[in-house]
């Protein structure tokens, strides 16, 4: 191909804008230019990778403004007549959606073509393209760009600790200065609300007032957007609405429940900052807490009130702002009213509550209401007039309970036997300055690991594991993985030695064996899921790495390193109990394994892979931990989790059974059986 042709994916666009008549109003799906960027970087193609992301991030937020636009357009265009009969509701519904495709698809195209997968809409979510963007910036010789993608990306990513440092080596540089570490995804109102902050700290009330009611005013636009975009398909986890098992007003019911709840949390939303799992406590009541104290300062007095007033919508009898009140009527000698825009709000939420109650028992679901407004966050100076501390909001989604056997709690120990003589224990926890950490060795011999590297390399796949996402964590490196029963299907098949197979379960077996004894569990410890594993090193992407080859997490709860917490709560794999990392070579270079403090920034202990080397944990937020970018080599490892709950062990099958009956010794084909670690193929990690 001629070195000037564009990336083979980049062919598709042109197919796709000839099955339309005009290009010119035809919106590029982002999803194909971020895949376009992505080859781009892999072919060190820079330009490219500048061109075709740049363009992805437009199109994104174009979809975006466009969707909200088209939306609340044909809301106006459409209203619900005020005599209500089922023919003028459906006679609505059935006009509105017919003005938004026509609007949409003005703009967009087919909308079929801007369906996006899940996961290139989380990696839109966590800003992902950013990376790739300042590491080509970085290539072209753009550091102010670079700057700005950098700090966009870090915004959202703050467990990255090698990319703080690498901000700091930007300001460094020549031709970068302080004005171009901007956030390109900024919200709005929470860069007001911020820049206001700063202000009132700093005693300029005046300038600090502006900013405050400007935040206001684009938290409640904000608001208009984020219930817009509601609209769009919703999730029914376990219910099959496709089928039509329900009555039409059963299945209205349920698809407007998850559209309202899906409003709802739109507080909870517009409080949080990117990355982050929790909002801002307290978030929009604090800004008329902020305001009544700086019209205060400057004795506008009736402001003052109005904006204490408004506070008490949401913290009714609330004793510090209750006296604040009663001061300011006192000064005035009358009365005042609270913000009209802050009550129409609240009575909206609260008929939005009673409506979502209604839905979810008929979904047969429970929702609790979360603590949307919870008073102990407040300002934090020393003349205030409240007082409080800064917490976080507790949530509950919607989301159907499951009857589960609980298992109960067990005292945490470790130190008990290691189950096979060659093995030696190198750091216990206090070593590793932590709680039910282990650090041993000699796990498996040289010829055992060279084995199994043999194996690695004729059985992973890139992206196993991770839908087949070639670089999933990182884009300097490349990620392989291989179950125990794909590798025993290559074995049955003749494509590997049935020996190797054999070993990589024996050796996951041995693995289960010794943590289960040495943390002195008192219940079985059940397999939940293995991986045969391999991080390589990309060739010419290692100059200034700047990112984990896998960030800082924990295996059975959601990091929330501002909050210093663990959300024990799906999508985390919370019926996870232990883990086990066995390391299978260590001539590579990067790669150690990381543990640190709930921070997500604090190492406290750091391991170097080798050959037969463990390292055993507990799954929880106790144990945060991550990998070190590998930037030479290829670091290979088999990856253990384990669980207590024998109803999230790894299910059992006979699929094989007949080839196994041939293929192994009756002993082997017990253990297979009968213990739970006959691997599925469906199961992700």
């Amino acid at each position: 191909m001629d070195g000037n042709s564009p990336p083979a994916a980049a062919w598709s666009v042109v197919l796709l804008c000839a099955a339309f008549s005009s290009c010119a109003a035809f919106l590029e799906p982002y999803d194909l230019l971020y895949d376009n960027a992505v080859q781009a970087f892999y072919s060190s193609d820079y330009d490219s990778v500048v061109r075709f992301m740049e363009a992805a991030l437009s199109s994104h937020s174009e979809v975006r403004r466009t969707k909200v636009r088209c939306r609340l357009r044909c809301q106006d265009q459409e209203p619900f007549d005020e005599t209500f009969s089922d023919l003028r509701f459906f006679d609505a519904v059935l006009r509105r959606a017919a003005c938004m495709d026509r609007c949409i698809e003005e703009k967009l195209g087919a909308q079929s073509v801007h369906k996006v997968s899940e996961d290139v809409v989380q990696d839109f979510n966590r800003r992902i393209p950013y990376n790739y963007l300042q590491l080509a910036y970085q290539k072209l010789n753009q550091p102010d760009k670079a700057a700005a993608a950098a700090h966009t990306y870090f915004q959202a990513n703050p467990e990255h600790v090698e990319m703080g440092q690498d901000l700091e080596q930007y300001k460094d540089l020549q031709g970068v200065q302080e004005e171009h570490f901007v956030d390109r995804e900024a919200r709005p109102h929470q860069r007001s609300f911020t820049a206001a902050v700063r202000l009132y700290d700093k005693g300029d009330y005046e300038e600090a007032l502006a900013l405050f009611e400007e935040a206001l005013v684009e938290y409640y636009r904000a608001d208009v957007d984020c219930r817009a975009l509601c609209q769009g398909p919703q999730r029914f986890e376990g219910h099959d609405h496709l089928r039509y098992r329900y009555s039409l007003h059963e299945l209205v019911s349920d698809h407007f429940t998850q559209v309202l709840h899906c409003e709802h949390e739109c507080v909870r939303d517009l409080a949080t900052r990117p990355g982050r799992l929790s909002p801002m406590e307290n978030y929009l009541p604090l800004h008329y807490d902020y305001l009544q104290f700086a019209y205060f300062k400057l004795d506008r007095l009736e402001e003052a009130l109005q904006c204490a007033l408004t506070y008490l919508l949401f913290h009714d009898g609330e004793e510090f702002m209750t006296d604040n009140v009663d001061f300011y009527r006192e000064v005035l000698g009358r009365d005042g009213e609270s913000r009209k825009e802050a009550a129409w709000y609240l009575r909206r939420h609260r008929q939005e509550l009673e409506l979502l109650l209604i839905g979810s028992r008929v979904m047969g679901v429970d929702f609790t209401e979360g603590n949307y407004w919870s008073s102990t966050g407040g300002r934090d100076d020393s003349h205030r007039i409240p007082s409080g501390t800064d917490g976080w909001m507790e949530y509950v989604p919607i989301s159907e309970k499951k009857n589960v056997t609980v298992v109960a709690p067990q005292q945490l120990k470790e130190g008990g036997p290691l189950v096979y003589d060659s093995v030696q224990l190198v750091q216990n926890s206090v070593a590793l300055n932590g709680t039910q950490r282990v650090l041993l060795d000699r796990v498996i011999s040289e010829d055992e690991c060279e084995e199994l590297r043999h194996l690695a390399h004729a059985v992973t796949m890139a992206g196993d594991g991770y839908r087949g996402r070639t670089s999933p964590h990182t884009p300097n490196e490349k990620f392989e993985g291989a179950t125990v029963l794909k590798t025993l299907q290559y074995g049955f098949e003749g494509r590997v030695p049935m020996r190797s197979a054999r070993l990589f379960y024996e050796t996951s077996e041995r693995a289960r064996r010794i943590i289960e004894s040495y943390f002195m569990l008192n219940s079985t410890l059940h397999f939940s899921y293995t991986h045969l594993v391999c991080r390589t090193a990309i060739t010419g992407q290692q100059d200034h790495r700047n990112d984990l080859s896998h960030p800082i997490h924990a295996d059975n709860c959601l990091l929330d390193p501002d909050a210093n917490e663990c959300w024990k709560e799906p999508p985390a794999y919370t019926y996870r109990d232990y883990s086990a990392l066995l390391y299978l070579n260590g001539d590579f270079e990067g790669g150690e394994f990381i543990f640190t403090e709930m921070d997500a920034k604090t190492v406290t202990a750091s391991v170097k892979p080798r050959c037969g080397r463990m390292v055993g944990f507990s799954s929880g937020g106790e144990n945060p931990h991550g990998v070190k970018a590998v930037t030479s080599g290829q670091r290979c490892a088999v990856a253990l989790w384990f669980t207590l709950d024998p109803l999230f062990r790894e299910l059992v099958s006979c699929c094989c059974c007949s080839t196994l009956n041939s293929a192994l010794h009756p002993n082997h084909l017990l253990k297979l059986v009968y213990i739970e670690n006959f691997y599925l193929l469906s199961l992700q990690i």
